[in-house]
């Protein structure tokens, strides 16, 4: 799918109602992909956090790091330069690489 940076149905998803921001097109995909597994990989962990204050705070932790390193919290990614929106998510991606170890 090709990106308009202008038009509002390129960076929203609305989904019943509710906007949500969508991922930045300009990422390469494979770093999308990674940050992707790792938000997946974020939320299972909320899920099966219940109850455990510490394992659903980096679970959630996970999950801020990738929608950040996405361009979906944030500042807006089309108000940005390309180079730092790619510096963004590659750092998010060393973050969430990190608390892998």
């Amino acid at each position: 799918m090709a990106y308009d940076a202008d038009s509002d149905d390129d960076r929203w998803l609305i989904v019943n109602g509710r906007r949500w921001r969508r991922t930045d097109p300009s990422l390469p995909a494979e770093l999308v992909a990674a940050l992707t597994s790792h938000l997946g990989r974020g939320r299972s962990g909320v899920r099966r956090a219940q109850g455990d204050p510490d394992a659903t705070a980096q679970a959630r932790r996970r999950v801020d790091l990738a929608k950040h390193g996405l361009g979906e919290r944030g500042p807006y990614w089309w108000d940005e330069p390309e180079d730092d929106r790619l510096r963004r998510a590659q750092q998010a991606l060393v973050e969430l690489e990190e608390l892998e170890n």
